[in-house]
């Protein structure tokens, strides 16, 4: 029915094409008709232009096809109703014939009419509902535009506040816990001769300055200064040492000595990734040994963490696979890598794990460009 409809549209486009198009039709069923005729002779003269009157009602329309029916009644009387090569009706029979034929081609017309109206309606009806499907493609796709937006705002935003509190731990409560120890160390000296005092003063001392490298550690860990100051290098291998020596996990950091500095975008996102690989590799792998290899090239730079540990459980890689729920941090992974145009692999077995982050160098992020 699309066809015949889609058919039906390319000829009505054109008065004066239906019209050629309805008599060329006629002139097709005459002429098939007349080719005919040594079998037929002056029998069922109208066999054949049946069919091409149906023809120009359904697709050529109303008013062509009355031109159908009157070209194909004069020829059929012309041509194969006795007197041959005249119009004249010589009896009741062919005068029956032709109200016949005349009553049977206004049906057909009229039929042929309401159907080519209904698929009309339902051409018109087809064409808005996709036009409507489109326009809530395109909002959708909007949507989707303004989600991705919000999610690398949100991203950024996060590493923007967590320099602020790495900030602000080192300068305002890192510079008081250096005055306490000060003050403290003071004291001490003067009431030396206090032994019980002196101890306690001095286990006091140990504590602020415990507390103070826990502090530095924590707003390092937050956001390490290296990363802005000496690069992604410096960074790694400050993070890899102290992982090392918390976890007592063994790390293999293999970075290229001639690897060069990138976009601080960039070092950040490859710097989270090693940092949330190694933080699951202590918590849930129970592997004694980690490998973490950087490599780049002129379009991008490849990201592996790789373990020797128990590996995921195959319901729980089905998951991160499918649009399931997999862990906060690899979605924070995830969508790091995606905002950045490139893509992360998680491959695992009884084995380990094997992480693979892919982030091209050309990239520039929709936070960036905001």
């Amino acid at each position: 029915m699309t066809t015949d409809a889609v058919l039906s549209a390319r000829i009505s486009r054109n008065a004066p094409t239906r019209y050629a198009i309805a008599l060329l039709a006629t002139v097709l069923a005459l002429l098939a008709r007349l080719a005919l005729s040594p079998l037929l002779g002056d029998y069922v003269p109208y066999i054949t232009l049946f069919p091409a009157v149906v023809f120009s009602a359904w697709y050529c329309g109303v008013g062509p096809s009355i031109l159908s029916f009157v070209f194909a009644l004069l020829g059929a009387q012309y041509l194969f109703i006795p007197p041959v090569h005249s119009l004249r009706i010589v009896n009741t029979a062919q005068l029956g014939g032709a109200l016949v034929f005349l009553l049977v081609s206004s049906t057909l017309i009229a039929m042929a009419e309401a159907g080519r109206r209904i698929n009309e309606t339902l051409r018109k009806a087809q064409g808005e509902l996709e036009d409507r499907v489109q326009q809530r493609t395109a909002e959708l796709d909007a949507a989707n535009r303004s989600l991705r937006e919000l999610s690398a705002r949100l991203l950024q935003l996060q590493d923007e506040e967590r320099r602020r509190i790495a900030r602000e731990l080192h300068d305002s409560v890192g510079q008081m816990l250096a005055a306490l120890t000060m003050n403290l160390s003071a004291v001490q000296a003067d009431i030396e001769r206090l032994s019980k005092t002196a101890t306690a003063l001095a286990d006091s001392e140990a504590l602020v300055q415990e507390m103070s490298k826990e502090i530095r550690t924590i707003s390092h860990l937050l956001h390490p200064p290296l990363l802005d100051e000496a690069g992604l290098s410096s960074a790694l291998h400050w993070y890899v040492e102290g992982f090392a020596q918390r976890s007592n996990i063994q790390v293999d950091l293999q970075f290229p000595d001639d690897f060069g500095r990138l976009s601080q975008e960039l070092e950040t996102a490859v710097f989270r990734i090693v940092q949330e690989s190694l933080t699951n590799v202590h918590r849930h792998s129970d592997s004694p040994v980690a490998k973490i290899r950087l490599v780049r090239s002129d379009k991008d730079v490849r990201v592996e963490v790789e373990d020797r540990g128990k590996g995921i459980p195959a319901d729980k890689q089905y998951k991160i696979a499918s649009t399931g729920q997999p862990g906060v941090g690899i979605r924070g992974m995830r969508e790091r890598v995606r905002q950045l145009g490139g893509n992360l692999e998680i491959s695992s077995n009884g084995n380990g794990t094997l992480i693979v982050a892919r982030l091209p160098l050309a990239s520039t992020s929709s936070t960036a460009a905001a």
